[in-house]
């Protein structure tokens, strides 16, 4: 493990304490052994207020390589969304997470998941990553308004 990357992660975690967004969370998850793993994070993420997405949180596990900040975390979405810019497996398709495309070491957690939040309302056709979804946008926006209000209902915090 990086030093650079864990000093980084630390210090990203006292910010997010300090100040985060309301109805977000952002956690290490604990190692079997009890003991803290500041590698990999679960996030909850609030549909926005006023979107079809309102209601639900939405888990990602954030996954962050040992050379962070120069390569980006790996997200996804525990259980997997139906979306246009996720992959099945989950994997969130965003380009601030590709680090061929607009990722850069200066990145911070909270601008992740604010960017993941809005992408959840803002799907970038451009770019599917899920076909049934895609098509679904594309084609019969009743229906995937719909889909999606009940995936926030299913999402709801109990």
């Amino acid at each position: 493990m990086s030093n650079l990357a864990q000093a980084r992660l630390n210090e990203e975690r006292k910010k997010w304490r300090r100040d985060h967004p309301f109805g977000f969370y952002a956690k290490p998850v604990k190692s079997a052994d009890g003991t803290m793993n500041i590698m990999e994070w679960e996030v909850g993420i609030p549909g926005k207020a006023g979107t079809n997405w309102e209601g639900g949180l939405y888990v990602v596990k954030m996954i962050f390589p040992d050379d962070f900040p120069t390569k980006p975390p790996k997200c996804k979405f525990d259980p997997p969304l139906f979306h246009p810019n996720v992959y099945p497996s989950g994997t969130i398709c965003l380009s601030i997470l590709d680090e061929e495309k607009s990722w850069k070491p200066s990145i911070t957690v909270k601008q992740i998941l604010l960017g993941v939040q809005d992408l959840l309302d803002n799907a970038n056709i451009g770019d599917p990553a899920q076909i049934d979804a895609y098509q679904m946008y594309k084609n019969d926006r009743a229906a995937y308004d719909k889909r999606i209000k009940a995936q926030a209902i299913e999402r709801r915090q109990k």
